[in-house]
């Protein structure tokens, strides 16, 4: 079985392709019956994907530190939650638990999260796979940031090739797949 581990808002997005495509990666990594790994909350995009899977009888596997499981976001409905004593060691344990990385649309805390685990694989702490899931161009943005700092030398090249992007759930399973 591979743990998939889902970077995604707490918040729901106000377009409706973005919520339906959360749900629609919660129920296919079910379908595989990899168990979904992420940050244990029971609202926003991170409430959708987590209920899709569990929907789907799939295992989902929440981690969350105290003081966001005492502000009554956790999801109580989990497979297994691991409770940490702050970020640091939440983010830690999500990348032991997990064989890969999809990031859905977000916020600051998603970008932290990509940002953390994409220069973790950059200095050789792990070698797991990273998918940006560019649903409606959300990552465009990003993208034109990387081709910037490419273009003024503060990325490599090979660097580029430490990350994946996908404009659909098909798409981001295939190269998961591989």
């Amino acid at each position: 079985m591979k743990s998939i581990c889902v970077y995604c808002g707490s918040r729901k997005p106000q377009t409706k392709e973005i919520s339906q495509t959360a749900i629609q990666l919660g129920k296919e990594i079910a379908a595989r019956n990899w168990a979904m790994v992420y940050g244990g909350g029971k609202v926003g995009m991170m409430g959708l994907v987590a209920d899709s899977a569990l929907k789907s009888n799939g295992d989902v596997i929440g981690v969350i530190p105290t003081h966001l499981k005492k502000a009554e976001v956790v999801h109580l409905g989990l497979t297994k939650l691991h409770e940490t004593q702050d970020m640091h060691t939440r983010k830690a344990l999500m990348e032991t638990l997990s064989d890969a990385f999809v990031v859905l649309p977000g916020g600051f805390g998603t970008l932290d999260e990509f940002f953390e685990i994409l220069t973790w694989r950059q200095l050789g702490i792990h070698n797991k796979p990273i998918v940006l899931l560019n649903i409606n161009g959300y990552f465009d943005g990003l993208m034109q940031f990387v081709n910037q700092a490419l273009s003024e030398d503060f990325i490599q090249s090979k660097s580029t090739r430490l990350f994946k992007v996908a404009a659909t759930v098909d798409e981001c399973l295939e190269m998961l797949e591989r």
